[in-house]
């Protein structure tokens, strides 16, 4: 995936915010990036490599990011495919064991007001 530069958004390391994913195409705003704004009520920035493990999980609790929905664009996701999950939901997978990795430079520095630094670190991919 190359890596290109958007908007001014910055990511949890301080530097400019990169796309995350096109194909799946991801972010609340639908432009590969973990952008967000007002609008952006579940803050989905936390650019993540979504596992079984939390695709599952996700299910269970509600949040089915498996199925297809032609209707909203969305084919459904499949382990590996990288993701502009919501911040809370990352924590809450945390808690339960099943955090799925995440791409530092594709996380936007606001998915920082609810998960510590630290968690994201032990967590990324390079």
């Amino acid at each position: 995936m190359s890596k290109v530069t958007v908007k001014q958004d910055k990511n949890v390391l301080g530097g400019p915010l990169l796309a995350c994913s096109y194909a799946p195409l991801t972010g609340f705003m639908r432009d590969g990036c973990c952008s967000t704004g007002p609008n952006d009520l579940g803050r989905h920035v936390v650019c993540a490599k979504v596992s079984e493990e939390f695709l599952e999980f996700q299910l269970r609790m509600g949040n089915d990011l498996i199925s297809p929905q032609p209707q909203y664009r969305f084919a459904g996701l499949k382990p590996g495919d990288r993701w502009c999950v919501c911040a809370a939901r990352w924590m809450e997978a945390f808690e339960a064991g099943v955090a799925p990795m995440v791409y530092l430079e594709g996380t936007n520095e606001s998915a920082l007001q609810i998960i510590p630094l630290e968690l994201l670190l032990e967590h990324s991919l390079v």
